[in-house]
């Protein structure tokens, strides 16, 4: 009996450090799941909110796995190109260089804006041949004030115009087309010629 009475009690005393054991690894999970929220609304609170505008936009975000030592998701729109830190959509409607911003805009990007040469031979695969695609590239008041649509100091930036241009003070918008021999560069056009686009926005990072 009092053997018994001894293994009831061994046996209460295991079930109170158990349920010791039990609610203080709840408390630790409530405190981590506290903190990594707090950590979230500080450190990625902005991302939520461009992840959530680039929604508004777009219904899906293709997400890709960036970074070797520390790994970071890329997202784009579905459909989109992704390179670098940016995303690119080619769009296949001829409009004026005006109304081809605007389309870009309401997707929540600009014309693009070529920075390196690696950006401008990534793009110029994507494209067709015997199409002529307009850059965020312009010259308002046609005096050769060439300047980018998202206020990159153009004169600092890399040019890739074709030989003897820009060579008309009337075409006053940056195009990029393909010409026999020479391959892809800039050309100034009218910007109320109808020609295809590039939109190209910032990558978000998760």
């Amino acid at each position: 009996m009092q053997e018994r009475q001894l293994q009831e009690k061994r046996g209460w005393w295991s079930l109170k450090h158990w349920s010791v054991a039990g609610i203080f690894i709840a408390l630790l999970s409530a405190c981590f799941i506290v903190s990594c929220v707090v950590t979230y609304h500080f450190t990625y609170g902005k991302t939520g909110r461009s992840l959530s505008e680039l929604h508004s936009y777009h219904s899906s975000l293709t997400c890709f796995s960036e970074g070797t030592k520390v790994t970071a998701w890329g997202c784009c729109p579905a459909s989109w190109k992704s390179f670098g830190s940016s995303c690119y959509f080619i769009s296949s409607k001829e409009k004026f260089w005006s109304k081809s911003e605007q389309n870009c805009a309401e997707m929540g990007a600009h014309l693009l804006v070529i920075n390196t040469e690696a950006e401008q031979n990534f793009i110029v695969q994507q494209l067709n041949e015997s199409l002529s695609y307009f850059l965020g590239l312009s010259d308002p008041q046609g005096n050769n004030n060439w300047q980018w649509i998202d206020k990159t100091p153009f004169e600092k930036n890399v040019r890739f115009w074709h030989t003897n241009e820009p060579n008309h003070s009337e075409e006053q918008c940056g195009s990029i087309v393909f010409w026999k021999p020479k391959g892809w560069g800039w050309n100034d056009v009218l910007c109320e010629s109808r020609r295809n686009s590039i939109c190209e926005m910032n990558k978000i990072y998760l």
